[in-house]
């Protein structure tokens, strides 16, 4: 069996150096695996039953529908409107269009559920803003770069529902609130160290809003907001379900962007759907064939492997915390969040759990630690996004971002090590 794990993850590792999808990838490897136990039609069979059983879950519906939902708003023109509120609050602090893109890139973020777009939509936005001003050119893409993520944390978020999917029903509504903390925080951090080196580097630009002009930015960007609370206090207060809130999201962004903005006809649907369908298709072949990878785990013992290997190194629940932190840091530098969520978590949750770990405290966790793998090297995507928004090369924002990098981890550690800094939200709504 140890030889078949070897396998299965020398399999792997070798057909992603090659620059294949990583869901061909991971369905290869799980046939090639399966097959080194079992006959090949029957690793054929058991791989296919596996990809399509794993999407028989009723729970999924929410998925596409907030796909759907955050495609929508992406084709609103929402941005500039976010982006004027967000002056409101950060016009007399130092470094005031840096802020400006954080807080932004937090609301954008939120309510379309990607990073990617959060950083393109804003930051396309902000970063050449900056750059007119003086701002320099890397630090203004390594502001962008390093609260683009927070998105992936704010609810509505798709990473929350994949985990409560794989963790076998781990509230969604605590997920989300607990989440919103913990993507709060994050901004907050690099709100901090923009504040700090824009203070020291002069940045101190003001972004004056013209008197009798707040009202109206605000009533303009109030409806889009709404969306979240829309939907983090339809799931929280129970007045629906996750699923039935994705189709509220749907419905309330068509006719925001359709009716009240009109930024969206009815010939761009079909341009949406068709978006969206592709990204749905994506996220499910993902999950399908995350599956039939945790079934080749399972008759190779990896995950019993990992077990104790992890827990062998330390009994101290704190360390072995950590060790798992430190674990999913490196995983998130190579794979998408997505299929690390659905493949990690069958087998990381139970060390967390046999440790005392609260279900809720360790999703939170994971969602944080994979989300900063989207804008470090080698593969974030994040970053190689942002950097083309800059209009610069990675390797000249690296040093830029390193600031950054060091107060998201902190908040990491602090979120680790103190379960009540995200939990206290969740346990205060008796969730």
């Amino acid at each position: 069996m140890f030889d078949a794990a070897l396998l299965l993850i020398g399999s792997f590792a070798f057909l992603l150096v090659l620059g294949i999808p990583i869901g061909i990838c991971i369905a290869v490897s799980s046939v090639i695996t399966i097959a080194s136990v079992l006959p090949m039609d029957v690793a054929l069979f058991t791989t296919a039953q596996k990809i399509f059983s794993s999407l028989d879950s009723f729970s999924l519906l929410a998925v596409p529908f907030f796909i759907l939902s955050g495609v929508i708003m992406n084709s609103g023109g929402i941005a500039m409107r976010l982006v004027n509120f967000a002056k409101l609050f950060s016009g007399h602090i130092p470094g005031s269009l840096s802020h400006t893109n954080i807080a932004g890139n937090m609301m954008f973020g939120a309510i379309s559920g990607s990073a990617i777009a959060a950083s393109t939509s804003i930051g396309g936005v902000m970063v050449p803003m900056s750059k007119k001003e003086g701002y320099s050119s890397p630090f203004a893409a390594a502001v962008n770069i390093a609260s683009a993520p927070t998105g992936m944390l704010i609810p509505p978020t798709t990473a929350f529902i994949l985990y409560a999917l794989a963790s076998g029903g781990t509230s969604i509504a605590a997920l989300f609130a607990g989440g919103l903390v913990a993507g709060v925080l994050w901004g907050a951090g690099c709100m901090l160290v923009t504040y700090l080196i824009a203070r020291r580097r002069g940045y101190r630009s003001v972004v004056l809003v013209e008197k009798g002009v707040a009202a109206r930015v605000t009533m303009e960007a109030l409806p889009s907001l709404l969306l979240i609370i829309v939907v983090v206090v339809g799931i929280v207060g129970g007045v629906f379900t996750a699923i039935e809130a994705s189709a509220v999201a749907v419905a309330y962004t068509a006719f925001l962007t359709m009716v009240v903005y009109r930024t969206v006809s009815f010939g761009d649907l079909r341009g949406i759907l068709v978006q969206s369908l592709v990204m749905t298709g994506i996220i499910m072949f993902l999950l399908g064939t995350s599956s039939a990878m945790s079934f080749a785990m399972a008759i190779t013992g990896l995950p019993d492997l990992i077990s104790s290997v992890i827990l062998g190194l330390s009994e101290n629940p704190v360390m072995v915390l950590l060790i798992i932190t430190l674990f999913l840091l490196i995983i998130g530098t190579f794979m998408d969040i997505g299929p690390a969520i659905l493949i990690f978590t069958p087998i990381l949750l139970p060390i967390a759990l046999k440790i005392g770990v609260d279900p809720v405290h360790f999703g939170i966790l994971m969602v944080y630690n994979l989300s900063i793998g989207t804008i470090t090297p080698p593969v974030g995507s994040g970053l190689y996004v942002g950097a083309s928004v800059a209009d610069e090369k990675v390797e000249k924002i690296l040093p830029s971002l390193l600031p950054f990098y060091g107060i998201i981890i902190l908040v990491l550690i602090l979120i680790a090590l103190v379960p009540d800094v995200t939990l206290f939200l969740p346990r205060l709504m008796d969730l």
